[in-house]
């Protein structure tokens, strides 16, 4: 795609943006009482947010223009924060973490696959050196420590020299048998055949009855293979079967892909002659108007003492440096007060920055003539205007001090006047102040002052505190969209999530916030998350992709990681001190605690009761006070007992619940496919896939790897050609595993009905009213 194009979608964007902001607050601003209505209203800004915002990441990854891209990046973050409130305002309408549109999508004719939330690129390329260097580091540290994971992947054993003889032997003389029997076979078939044309040689003296018999094997294997071949068009053209070479790149994607790599070189190249012109022209500034900028200034200033002292009769006072100098004087200050929302939705902290950037591409792109810049390089007249106000700003600080002085020679020699003393007392009191400021920081005890971070991200690693996270990327986490959701709601039956509805909030709650900064500091916070579901389904994937989408660092405080390490009360504070001031420093991070239902423990089993499990118990709602928005630190626990836990306490802490559930037939259709392909096997009409999705009804996404792995051997794989896969042979496999049943999913269902949102939801239900819900659950809470 050429850069007009992306220009062209840039452009489209920003109108359909524009056309969004101003039609937002009049559907807000409407009262209404009707909840369906709200919620529909809410869902459908939602997913237009999420329409605008695929365009924008696209265009902010592929347009060249560097100070283009610096005001799409501003709307960008603008628009995902917006997409988080919006999300907040539903969850509090609906009382759940789960939304279903169906109804919504097929008004706005969009598919489901275009309510997918994708991560900007922008997370990971922007600090692609830190986080390779960072690893490097890692890896270092862990090979000098002896924890080489390679290593412990593939561990090499050694074996006494006679035993190697023994099965070198051993298998060369398999290999001589092998050739052997081969050798006798071909001897075998040779007597065979001779034997045969003996016995059918007068038989078979008619050559035009062998021909006819040729025909018909022929004419037969050939009529065959044509009504395979209809059968499949007919197929194809019905829409049950894809089309040939539907599943290859094709030549016009992988030029494509080329093409975006060549783009993303220009955009690097761009970048770094902006940063280098922003200097340079800065100072050929400097030296071409620099004297005119201090001279103009100059006169301003004295204009503006005559006119003082010609309206009341004596010269001004001037303005401290803390006020802002001379720039105070010809600032024009309006206030805008924005109308109070009659609806009780909050406020939104992103609308402001989306119509600032709004106004901005109106303003300077909208109808600006670039045919003279077909490179899309910068635009050094832009750069100009916004170097003038900063050299402007410099140097009123010095035409301020000169000024100053001028004035007080003024004073002297045309009213004999003296400085007012009053403006001493006021210095002194900032002073009393600043010192009060510096009081409150010592409070702050830093119990690692004289270490560096270096040390202490060390120690952690060592003490295997801070681990490696695996390249895992949220696009691995396979599933299907769920078509039933608003069916079912509409007859008071709450759905089990999708693994995609999962997948969503995982982004939303996890990836974004951690991602961007701007939103982070924003959007509503969310410090902790709890995924919780059956084992095999993705809970630990999910983590470890949180940290490869953003490039975080990964803590692992589990139980059993924690056990034995840095004991007793001091041991303890200290390692929670050096892991969140690590966390802190080289943010993004995620804390993550495997089993976190053992901390939380309504009684510690015997044989766990010498690794206090319990030790973070009474730390972590303390810890959770002390993240700002300003700290990227989400805190995740994964769990497979919930209902292990103390309720009360476990809620506390985990500000937001997501159930991962075992996968439905949809998603077990698409998983069963992608995993077969990713191993290497190959799909046929001798597969029957929907079969197998429907026989493993209950297996998890772990127990369809295994299965997978095992069946498709390399030797399985060769052979392929000849003898194509089919379901019994996964299906034989999976018959040693036991199913996540219904009864285990029940349970999960049961313990989340207990939890703060999952009780106002069932309210809600049965009461019929959202606001009685909320009341009650508070009181609750």
């Amino acid at each position: 795609m050429s850069n007009t194009m992306y220009n062209k979608m840039w452009h489209q964007t920003q109108e359909a943006l524009g056309a969004l902001l101003d039609k937002e607050p009049q559907k807000m601003v409407e009262p209404q009482r009707n909840q369906v209505f709200i919620f529909q209203t809410l869902a459908t800004f939602y997913i237009k947010y999420v329409q605008i915002f695929r365009n924008l990441e696209n265009v902010y990854d592929q347009i060249v223009h560097p100070q283009k891209r610096i005001l799409i990046r501003k709307v960008l973050d603008g628009v995902m924060g917006r997409i988080l409130e919006l999300k907040n305002e539903m969850v509090e309408l609906e009382l759940t973490e789960f939304h279903y549109f169906d109804d919504i999508l097929q008004d706005l004719k969009l598919a489901p696959q275009q309510l997918d939330i994708p991560i900007p690129k922008y997370f990971l390329k922007e600090k692609l050196e830190v986080i390779k260097g960072r690893e490097k580091i890692l890896a270092q540290i862990l090979a000098d420590s002896g924890i080489d994971t390679s290593e412990m992947k593939f561990p090499v054993k050694s074996m006494p020299f006679d035993q190697a003889v023994k099965l070198i032997q051993i298998a060369e003389r398999a290999r001589q048998g092998r050739l052997r029997a081969l050798f006798m076979k071909q001897i075998y078939l040779q007597e065979y055949r001779a034997k045969q044309s003996k016995t059918l040689g007068k038989k078979v003296t008619d050559t035009w009855a062998a021909a006819l018999c040729i025909q018909k094997v022929w004419r037969r294997f050939h009529q065959c293979k044509k009504t395979e071949k209809l059968r499949e068009e007919e197929m194809i053209f019905l829409g049950m079967n894809p089309p040939p070479l539907f599943n290859e790149v094709s030549a016009t994607v992988i030029q494509a892909e080329k093409v975006d790599r060549l783009r993303n070189e220009v955009q690097m190249k761009h970048e770094e002659d902006y940063r280098e012109a922003l200097v340079t022209i800065k100072n050929d500034l400097k030296l071409i108007e620099g004297l005119d900028i201090k001279e103009n200034l100059q006169d301003q200033i004295r204009h503006w003492f005559i006119e003082c002292r010609n309206l009341t009769g004596t010269f001004p006072d001037y303005p401290d440096i803390e006020e802002g100098g001379s720039a105070i004087i010809f600032s024009n200050k309006t206030i805008q007060q924005e109308e109070d929302e009659k609806w009780k939705m909050s406020p939104s902290l992103f609308l402001p920055v989306m119509k600032e950037g709004c106004n901005a591409y109106k303003e300077i792109w909208m109808n600006k003539d670039e045919s003279w810049n077909f490179s899309q390089d910068f635009d050094p007249e832009l750069i100009k205007e916004e170097k003038r106000k900063e050299l402007e700003s410099e140097i009123r600080v010095q035409v301020d001090e000169l000024m100053r002085q001028e004035l007080k020679n003024l004073k002297l020699a045309v009213d004999r006047e003296r400085e007012h003393p009053a403006k001493v007392g006021k210095k002194k009191k900032k002073g009393k102040k600043g010192k009060k400021k510096e009081k409150k920081t010592k409070k702050d005890k830093d119990l690692t002052a004289d270490r560096t971070i270096e040390s202490l991200y060390k120690e952690l690693v060592e003490e295997g505190l801070l681990i490696q996270a695996l390249k895992v990327n949220l696009s691995d986490y396979i599933g299907e969209y769920s078509y039933l959701g608003t069916t079912l709601r509409q007859v008071s039956i709450e759905p089990m999530p999708s693994l995609l509805d999962v997948r969503q909030l995982i982004t939303l709650y996890g990836i974004w916030p951690l991602g961007s900064a701007a939103v982070h500091e924003k959007a509503p916070l969310v410090k902790s998350l709890l995924l919780a579901g059956p084992s095999g389904v993705g809970k630990k994937m999910l983590v470890h992709a949180i940290c490869t989408e953003t490039g975080a660092n990964l803590f692992n405080l589990s139980s059993s990681n924690i056990a034995g390490k840095y004991p007793g009360k001091n041991g303890l504070q200290m390692m929670l001190h050096a892991v969140f001031k690590v966390a802190r420093q080289l943010q993004p991070s995620v804390v993550w605690i495997e089993d976190t239902e053992k901390t939380f423990y309504k009684k510690v089993p015997n044989a766990e009761k010498t690794n206090e499990p319990k030790r973070l118990k009474r730390h972590l709602p303390q810890i959770l006070k002390l993240l700002k928005p300003d700290d990227r630190i989400l805190i995740v626990g994964t769990t497979r007992r919930p209902f292990d836990a103390e309720l009360q306490s476990f809620c506390r802490v985990y500000q937001k619940i997501i159930l991962v559930p075992r996968p439905d037939y949809a998603s077990r259709y698409v998983l069963w496919k992608q995993i077969i392909e990713r191993n290497g096997g190959v799909l046929t009409s001798a597969l029957n896939v929907s079969c197998l999705a429907k026989v493993t009804d209950g297996f998890t996404q772990g127990h369809i790897v295994k299965v997978v792995k095992a069946v498709l051997t390399d030797q399985r794989i060769r052979r392929q050609i000849h003898k194509p896969l089919t379901a019994v042979e996964f299906i034989t496999a999976i018959t040693s595993m036991d199913p996540v049943y219904k009864e285990e999913e029940e349970s999960f269902k049961n313990w989340y009905a207990k939890t703060p949102l999952g009780k106002k939801r069932a309210l809600a239900i049965t009461g019929g009213s959202t606001e009685k819900a909320k009341d009650k659950g508070k009181r609750k809470e």
